[in-house]
């Protein structure tokens, strides 16, 4: 791939054998955006856990106190009371049996997927089709519950999920490089915290093995995690 001169010149301002505070990392990342539009800033971590076992499995949800600054476009299956619940917390998409047939006839226009717990008989029906693109309601994510209102306001506001894939990587957004370097650094820590909190209790060694942040056209910086680590615990 052919990269640009300012692309160049700021991967010669990266180190990549060095892991940056949090803060510096964050300045480089800002001072080095210069695209037409908001980039996502994204932070990619390594674990050192086993995800073919389920008791090693990593998965949480968080608010991040800033949001992403992503319109999320929240599906809600549910009916009657919860229906009407749905549709006043601000849901994009709010249905039953239709949705189901909208969706097994290939339609995924929405980014989260949530359900009462009486829906999902019908929404099993789509596992297939959601779990592949990783939006199927899950009690474990928060996204099959019965406080839909909450949920789903929680949901506009910024709550993300965070899950290890099967290679032990774990990323999520955090912002975009139009947020001040103090809303990202919020955002950062409150999922950091979020993270080192969800160390299953059978996962042995070195838990978080490495950890970068970058924007969508920018170099990752390391992060150095220990320090972040340390300072949590003051």
């Amino acid at each position: 791939m052919k990269h640009s001169r300012r692309y160049k010149s700021y991967r010669e301002q990266v180190d990549r054998s060095k892991a940056y505070l949090l803060e510096d990392a964050l300045k480089i990342i800002k001072d080095n955006s210069h695209c037409k539009f908001d980039e996502t800033i994204e932070v990619a971590g390594v674990l050192g856990v086993n995800p073919k076992h389920a008791d090693q499995m990593v998965r949480g949800v968080v608010s991040l106190p800033h949001g992403t600054g992503k319109k999320i476009r929240v599906l809600v299956f549910a009916v009657g009371e919860k229906e009407e619940e749905a549709k006043k917390a601000g849901a994009d998409y709010v249905g039953s049996q239709e949705l189901v047939e909208k969706i097994q006839g290939g339609w995924t226009d929405f980014d989260v997927a949530v359900a009462t717990p009486d829906m999902m008989k019908i929404v099993g029906r789509l596992g297939k089709v959601l779990g592949a693109k990783g939006l199927m309601p899950n009690p474990k994510s928060g996204t099959v519950t019965q406080d839909i209102e909450k949920t789903v306001k929680e949901l506009k506001a910024g709550r993300i999920e965070y899950r290890v894939d099967r290679q032990s990587n774990i990323a999520v957004a955090i912002g975009k490089t139009s947020f001040t370097a103090e809303q990202l650094a919020e955002n950062f820590r409150t999922y950091f915290e979020a993270l080192i909190k969800a160390r299953p209790s059978s996962a042995k060694g070195t838990y978080l093995k490495s950890l970068s942040i970058c924007s969508t056209m920018g170099v990752g910086v390391k992060l150095d995690h220990q320090a972040l680590i340390a300072e949590m615990k003051k």
